[in-house]
């Protein structure tokens, strides 16, 4: 009988140990490499800088390798031993943990309350992705702990702007080139339908300015800071920059080329005697008569004499995890 129920109790055992995930250790050092994963100088190198931070500013921060979670994530993992750490001053909560886990791949920089508004979720997440992880990715855990540790106390020192940048660059000397706004991740029917808003809005006023003699340089020039945005909202600001170009060499081409019909001629001469023309569909001319070159219009044309018309365009108005 007690053979048969062994199996079952070890089992048993074996999820308990799971589910409570790592042992905490426990606290012999400001660098606790119970992974082994660091060389004696490494961690000599990073202790020392450690305590230099500590004692300019009382914050307190520690490094912790661990080999495996055993199934626990990594943030529950890093609030267990911070808290059992209690990593920085009472009543400053100024502590910094972090946390470097090879055989999951896994790290995470668990920032106090105290700190959040230096070290934000958003410089971690920096650090983590830009001068820790291409380093880890090497297996280089002395490099990738040692640089994560003094960028961690660049930021909270005030110094980290050249040292992120410099990392950030040498992590992407691989790509091609990079964006200093991202396309946003949308399907590609999204893509299709925002696309069709903006460009059917700043087309058809491109459309208007080219076809348009006279007020069509006004609208040039009025629409050159919409072709420099909207598109960002689709394809990002590379590829907007190069739709840009296209606008500020299309339009004039394109002008030029309509500028030598028959129809734009007959318009332009239309407007100067009528004080109005048709041209595409669009009944335009200048509210003056054939005198006045200001106060120019249009509006759109039907058998009903209905329509609309527009005089004018108006506008209103901390703690971060990671993988390699």
């Amino acid at each position: 009988m007690m053979r048969a129920w062994l199996p079952a109790a070890l089992f048993a055992l074996t999820l308990v140990a799971h589910a409570q995930g790592a042992d905490v250790p426990y606290l012999t050092g400001r660098v606790v490499d119970n992974a082994e994963i660091l060389k004696p100088d490494t961690r000599r190198q990073v202790t020392e800088l450690l305590r230099n931070h500590e004692q300019q500013t009382t914050n307190q921060i520690a490094v912790l390798t661990i080999p495996t979670l055993s199934g626990e994530s990594v943030e529950e993992y890093s609030v267990r031993v911070f808290e059992q750490w209690k990593l920085g001053q009472k009543g400053k909560d100024n502590g910094v943990l972090l946390v470097v886990v090879p055989q999951d791949r896994k790290m995470r920089i668990e920032v106090g309350y105290g700190l959040e508004g230096t070290l934000t979720d958003a410089h971690a997440s920096r650090i983590i992705r830009n001068v820790m992880a291409p380093r880890l990715k090497q297996n280089d855990y002395d490099g990738g702990v040692a640089q994560g540790a003094a960028a961690i106390v660049a930021q909270l020192e005030g110094k980290a702007a050249a040292g992120e940048i410099a990392d950030a660059k040498e992590s992407q000397t691989s790509a091609k080139g990079s964006e200093f706004i991202k396309a946003p991740d949308m399907a590609l029917h999204e893509k299709v339908l925002f696309g069709a808003f903006i460009f059917g809005i700043i087309g058809l006023f491109t459309f208007i300015g080219i076809v348009t003699p006279g007020m069509g340089w006004f609208l040039y020039f009025f629409l050159i800071p919409f072709w420099a945005m909207f598109p960002i909202a689709i394809f990002g600001s590379s590829i907007t920059f190069y739709i840009l170009i296209a606008y500020l060499v299309g339009f004039p081409a394109a002008k030029l080329l309509v500028s030598r019909s028959d129809v734009y001629r007959k318009a332009a001469e239309d407007i100067k005697k009528k004080g109005h023309a048709k041209v595409g569909g669009f009944t335009i001319g200048s509210s003056g008569g054939s005198s006045s070159s200001s106060g120019s219009s249009w509006s759109s044309s039907s058998s009903s004499g209905g329509g609309f018309s527009v005089g004018g365009v108006t506008s209103g108005s901390e703690s971060s995890s990671g993988s390699w």
